[in-house]
């Protein structure tokens, strides 16, 4: 069903998604290199396996987003990572512009990977949801 309210949650999927394979790609990829982020996993006290895996989870899972497959599970998938960065950056305060970036960017992004885990893949969707009661 085409309606404002499903165009604007594929507006939050697809620009999520993009934001998820950005995150994934150019900053842990290109930026931090995997190895500078499983150091950094690391320097948190989290295993360095969890860089490769959340790197891996934030390519596939943008790339279901921005394509509308199974978004619910993708980004049921995806919470988590968000409320880990949530809780990485907690220590820098409020303000992501701050040294070692705040918290309210991971924060928001946990709160929109929610809001598509609720509401699913919206229109223009390679999968369509069935609508069981509206």
């Amino acid at each position: 069903m085409n309606t404002p309210t499903n165009y604007g949650t594929t507006l939050l999927r697809i620009s999520l998604g993009v934001i998820y394979i950005a995150h994934s790609l150019y900053l842990k990829l290109v930026i931090f290199t995997l190895p500078g982020t499983a150091a950094f996993f690391e320097s948190l006290g989290l295993p360095a396996f969890l860089a490769y895996a959340t790197f891996a989870a934030e390519a596939i899972g943008g790339v279901a987003l921005v394509l509308g497959y199974q978004a619910r599970w993708a980004a049921l998938a995806l919470l988590p990572i968000a409320l880990g960065a949530t809780w990485a950056h907690s220590g820098a305060g409020w303000v992501f512009s701050n040294a070692g970036g705040g918290w309210e960017y991971p924060l928001f992004l946990a709160i929109a990977t929610a809001v598509i885990a609720l509401q699913g893949n919206g229109s223009l969707a390679l999968q369509q949801e069935k609508v069981v009661l509206e």
